[in-house]
């Protein structure tokens, strides 16, 4: 009979498609609540070990800022319940008033960015060029960031996105975020469960962005299936479904939905390797996870496959590694 721990793995690789294959990146996409792009080609990884076919998977998916400051790509439709955690934040422009510009002065600049956007002006290279001689240089480092700058508050209003999952440039949208209310926040808990869980109320409002106590004197939680495992509450929907075993090999991407969407990650990640999987800049590599455990980490350099295990492993599991990095590569192959 599985401990509570090999449950809670059993059911977060079924439901994020890691001992089932889901064949559609949109619908992978939208069921996940997004893909974690730091790196565009992690999409690609994270939708090939899921089964998804990549067939124009650089215009299926929506490129935008979401959860904590973090690029996904993403359903577009999906996108006015998936901003509803920074609807009505202003934190940037609060920021920003702070000492640089006025309001008046930020909602000219806004303005401006909006209407060069219409007339074709996409790239934030050209802008800072044109808003050169109008604007301290510490102004326009701020508005046009390499890190988004004023762009991450206009997709944070639903108002621009990148142009496409490789782009550097950015488009006009319409996709207003939802108001936060009970019923807005309770579709965001049932997504985040049924994919994410079993997990906690912290991973979940560690994951969407929201303070703990939103969630406080929720009666509707107590609709969620439950688990109990070292002293927290653990949170799914049971839906009936066969949830499969966990497979002995399987490769993770970079900032694998596995790995990156829970406040505490020891129930797949051991703590001596974090530091090995997650650098000081924060950048979390692709791995290799053994019986739901992350063992080790790939990668495709210079186009060819590197595997590296913390520990020694038997052949057959080095051979097996080996043989999903090659095959990876041949399916990424002019794709990324």
């Amino acid at each position: 009979m599985d401990t509570i721990a090999e449950q809670i793995q059993r059911r977060r690789m079924h439901g994020l498609y890691l001992s089932r294959k889901c064949e559609d990146i949109t619908q992978l996409s939208r069921d996940l609540m997004g893909l974690h792009c730091w790196f565009h080609r992690n999409v690609a990884f994270s939708a090939v070990i899921r089964g998804a076919d990549l067939m124009n998977w650089k215009h299926a998916l929506t490129k935008t800022w979401l959860y904590r400051g973090t690029l996904h790509g993403v359903a577009y439709d999906d996108l006015p319940l998936l901003l509803a955690p920074h609807a009505g934040d202003q934190s940037f422009e609060q920021w920003m008033l702070r000492d640089l510009l006025s309001e008046t002065q930020l909602r000219e600049a806004v303005d401006r960015i909006i209407s060069l956007m219409e007339d074709g002006v996409y790239s934030r290279t050209e802008m800072r060029k044109i808003f050169a001689d109008d604007y301290d240089p510490k102004v326009i480092d701020y508005l046009f960031s390499s890190w988004g700058g004023i762009f991450v508050s206009l997709a944070y209003q639903g108002k621009v996105a990148f142009r496409n999952m490789a782009s550097r440039d950015f488009d006009l949208i319409d996709a207003q975020p939802l108001q936060m209310n009970d019923q807005v926040l309770l579709e965001l808990l049932r997504r985040f469960f049924t994919a994410y869980g079993p997990a906690t109320i912290a991973d979940a409002m560690w994951f969407l962005g929201l303070d703990k106590k939103v969630v406080q004197g929720l009666p509707e939680l107590e609709t969620f299936s439950r688990l109990e495992y070292q002293r927290n509450v653990y949170y799914y929907v049971d839906d009936g479904a066969e949830i499969g075993d966990i497979p002995e090999l399987t490769l993770l991407s970079g900032f694998d939905p596995l790995i990156v969407s829970y406040r505490e990650r020891e129930v797949v990640l051991p703590t001596e390797y974090k530091r090995a999987v997650i650098l000081k800049s924060g950048i979390c590599l692709p791995t290799i996870a053994v019986n739901g455990q992350v063992a080790g980490i790939w990668n495709l350099k210079s186009g060819k496959p590197m595997v590296e295990f913390f520990a020694s492993q038997p052949e057959r599991i080095q051979k097996a590694a080996e043989k999903l990095v090659s095959e990876m590569q041949w399916r990424v192959a002019g794709k990324i």
